[in-house]
């Protein structure tokens, strides 16, 4: 075989392998990004039983029933939405963190409604302060304080998020328990308002 050969075989497998690389990368990409889209729907997140407690919760709020028919579901809150590579990246940690729950279903740590209530704060806990550290970004893809009409605000409301935006608060700051039972009491030294 001559040095001619040997390069151009050389160079024929760096392409295959290439392409291969490639064609594999989209397939792995798409399949992964596929499964989080599937995971985020609401049905997903119900199939497990105990979370059909925090879904039933959700559907007697504004946020599931409203007005103008907009349905909040599970993944709107709970997971990062993926429109910049960072949020993406997130998300995909987001998902990762997300076998807990399913370690919790398997091992039975949430499995009954009374399991579910001893550990109520804990997962909210959890939630709030992941929630507070993007500044309530989930909330934000449908709230915005510049957006928001006081006219149709209750003037207590207008005052707090005047404040808010002052203070530099977030969403989650105020507005725990706004989709699920309000558990925020419980929590130690908790300032967040009593719902009603």
């Amino acid at each position: 075989m001559s040095e001619k050969d040997v390069k151009h075989k050389g160079a024929r497998m760096m392409l295959r392998t290439l392409v291969v690389g490639v064609v594999g990368g989209i397939i792995i990409w798409g399949g992964l990004n596929t499964a989080m889209e599937w995971t985020n729907r609401s049905e997903f997140c119900v199939s497990c039983h105990e979370m059909t407690i925090p879904y039933e919760e959700l559907k007697k709020t504004v946020h599931y029933k409203n007005r103008s028919g907009t349905t909040v579901q599970c993944a709107d809150c709970h997971v990062a939405s993926s429109k910049t590579p960072t949020d993406y990246l997130f998300k995909s940690f987001q998902k990762l963190m997300a076998a807990r729950d399913v370690i919790g279903h398997i091992q039975g740590t949430i499995d009954t409604p009374e399991k579910f209530e001893a550990y109520r704060l804990t997962m909210a806990q959890r939630v709030w302060e992941r929630m507070k550290d993007r500044d309530s970004k989930e909330c934000r893809n449908c709230h915005d304080f510049k957006t928001m009409d006081p006219e149709k605000q209750k003037d207590r409301s207008v005052v707090k998020h005047e404040g808010a935006v002052e203070d530099g608060k977030t969403c989650i700051e105020c507005h725990k328990g706004i989709a699920h039972k309000p558990v925020h009491q419980q929590a130690e030294g908790s300032q967040a308002p009593k719902e009603g």
